[in-house]
């Protein structure tokens, strides 16, 4: 599974350990320790995932993540040696994907990649658009589409997968849990309470007011649930 990642982290040995972790996997690896020189290679090497160290030294990493959200869906790894959850919370608000908590080993980077790229091609699945709503929402999973009252949405791999899982069976209740595993497909310790990060920014994309959802759904007590039914 070759892919372009770009990492971005101002520590040179870290920085050089996982472009030998990444190359060594088959990966085309582009690096950089700016945050603004990043902006710019995200935008014309398009890559396939950032990884996105926090504390840079010129842009702080979540100011990178919502710069690169504005022209890319491009799945983000963060990497953080913040511990406390508002911080890690914050970069998925800024629009991470997933997040990895220093330190930690260049395998485990290796494989959360691999786990990202993984669930943003198994989303070209060949299957025919699903319509829920009278037509409100269109989920197109050949081509990766969603459209919302007639509108295109451009959706990062998380909110994709999210969408996506809830959408398989309308009206279900899912639990946090049952979402981390069907969007992450591993075990994500401390994941569960950060899923609420991820459907706030669905929700400001699909959402026609994000004070009282339709599409997704807060079942307190249990989780969330697709609250429109399926056409047809």
């Amino acid at each position: 599974m070759s892919a372009v990642v770009l990492v971005v982290e101002d520590e040179l040995k870290l920085r050089d350990l996982l472009r030998s972790y990444l190359e060594r996997e088959g990966h085309q690896v582009l690096t950089t320790a700016s945050g603004a020189e990043a902006i710019g290679m995200a935008r014309s090497a398009a890559p396939d995932l950032v990884v996105l160290d926090l504390r840079l030294p010129d842009v702080p990493g979540e100011e990178v993540a919502r710069e690169v959200r504005a022209f890319s869906d491009v799945p983000i790894l963060m990497l953080t040696a913040k511990t406390a959850e508002e911080d890690r919370i914050r970069g998925l608000e800024a629009g991470a994907d997933d997040y990895l908590t220093k330190p930690f080993s260049p395998r485990e980077l290796v494989l959360r990649v691999q786990a990202v790229l993984r669930r943003g091609r198994a989303a070209a699945a060949v299957q025919a658009p699903s319509s829920f709503g009278g037509g409100e929402l269109v989920i197109d999973e050949d081509r990766r589409q969603v459209t919302v009252r007639g509108q295109g949405v451009e959706l990062t791999p998380t909110e994709w997968g999210l969408l996506t899982a809830l959408a398989r069976s309308p009206g279900r209740v899912y639990s946090r849990y049952e979402l981390v595993n069907r969007v992450r497909g591993y075990e994500f310790e401390g994941y569960e309470r950060t899923v609420d990060s991820h459907v706030k920014n669905l929700r400001r994309k699909i959402e026609a007011d994000t004070r009282h959802p339709r599409i997704v759904v807060t079942v307190l007590g249990g989780g969330y649930r697709l609250g429109l039914a399926r056409d047809g």
